[in-house]
């Protein structure tokens, strides 16, 4: 069971994409319940958090897309977003959605690729 990323794409230095995540139908009844995250994995280096927003809505950044990226979630919708502005090559990574129970259950997207050219 997966969650569904979507928002791929080949964008220029400077330019913004959204990514959205979609939650498995197995989770849709307790989806607001979920902190959720977005992790990326540059090429040949380990995947990092880059932002996460919890059940109360609360939001984390990543020191180096902080005020670049925003991330925000609709609960009715079941879905998160990142939306990613001012984008750099070095945000050149595949991009992973996670959604984290309080209880340990967790999922992760099958990951998207976003490459920013310089």
């Amino acid at each position: 069971v997966q969650l569904q990323a979507s928002g791929r794409g080949l964008v220029q230095a400077g330019g913004s994409l959204r990514l959205s995540c979609a939650a498995p139908r197995t989770i849709f009844s307790v989806f607001r319940v979920y902190d959720m995250g977005w992790y990326r994995q540059p090429p040949g280096a380990q995947r990092e958090l880059v932002a996460a927003i919890t059940s109360g809505r609360n939001t984390d950044y990543a020191d180096s897309v902080n005020g670049r990226f925003t991330i925000s979630r609709d609960n009715s919708q079941k879905k998160v977003y990142l939306q990613m502005n001012s984008l750099k090559p070095e945000d050149t990574a595949v991009y992973y959605c996670n959604a984290k129970s309080s209880r340990g259950d967790e999922y992760w997207g099958q990951g998207t690729l976003v490459t920013v050219s310089s």
